[in-house]
């Protein structure tokens, strides 16, 4: 069996129910190794490198985020005028818009540039991106800590910020600028809950049926639509909230041409410490 075409691939992988069933395998002396999944040579030492102080990390992050986000809810409960209550939903589409770009945009730095031995983020943030190219279904076999702990740690800055304005300013202060900690909140729970999101567009059985109904609402990422960016070398589609985003991004090339500026600039080669990793052997 010859190494499946791009096109082959995303034909196959959008009727394929089962993931697993779609590896890609190389010729020769290598003919019988699946060129990804958890016995991948570069996925089982990506995958070593979680630490406990990694793990210690993400758990507290995790807890001092949903305090900070109940403190947050329970103050604009508080402050709730029902009049205005088409600027909430204004507030959630942008919020989740708002996510949705910013999952791109980390999403395709991770992946198209760094290395894992950078200090602190590489090991930390860069690691693993690369594991999930090579293995996918790795995000299926993480628990919510690790799979979401990096995502709750991202917002901290905000809900604290937000936290603090609430405790300290006049509640006509607070009424005059509640709509935008309201879109501050909703953005820091869909940024939060990203990955989740992403999780759920790898996982083939057990979800609830209401997950699946959202994916196939296309309100949260669907499987289907997720899939074109595990076609090598996964430089499409990297909005991972909904992936609203990504057919436009990709019908103006945004990625592509800040890639070549970036390139131009400083000479480094898009993805190339993530071919490396794809191409380890031992």
């Amino acid at each position: 069996m010859g190494v499946k075409s791009a096109t082959e691939i995303i034909t196959h992988s959008m009727t394929e129910e089962d993931p697993n069933k779609n590896i890609q395998y190389s010729e020769g002396e290598l003919a019988k190794k699946p060129r990804w999944g958890p016995e991948h040579a570069g996925a089982k030492e990506l995958a070593s490198k979680y630490t406990a102080g990694k793990r210690f990390q993400e758990t507290v992050c995790l807890f001092v985020s949903l305090i900070l986000l109940f403190i947050n809810f329970i103050y604009l409960v508080i402050y709730f005028d029902p009049s205005q209550w088409h600027m909430i939903l204004l507030c959630a589409l942008l919020g989740i818009v708002t996510a949705d770009f910013c999952s791109g945009l980390v999403h395709w730095g991770a992946d198209t540039w760094g290395t894992v031995e950078i200090p602190i983020v590489g090991s930390g943030f860069i690691r693993p991106f690369r594991e999930h190219h090579i293995d996918p279904t790795a995000i299926t076999r993480h628990d919510f800590i690790e799979t979401n702990g990096d995502n709750f740690a991202v917002v901290i800055p905000f809900t604290g910020y937000t936290a603090y304005q609430f405790f300290c300013m006049t509640p006509q202060d607070i009424a005059e600028t509640y709509n935008w900690k309201m879109y501050i909140f909703l953005l820091s729970v869909f940024v939060s809950l990203t990955n989740q999101c992403h999780k759920w567009s790898h996982t083939y059985f057990g979800l609830p049926w209401y997950i699946t109904l959202l994916q196939d609402m296309h309100v949260i990422l669907p499987k289907r639509h997720h899939r074109f960016h595990h076609v090598a070398p996964h430089e499409t589609y990297y909005c991972i909230t909904t992936g609203w985003l990504n057919y436009p991004l990709e019908m103006i090339g945004f990625w592509p041409c800040v890639e070549r500026l970036i390139e131009h600039l400083t000479g480094s080669k898009p993805r190339s410490d993530d071919m490396a990793w794809a191409s380890k052997t031992h």
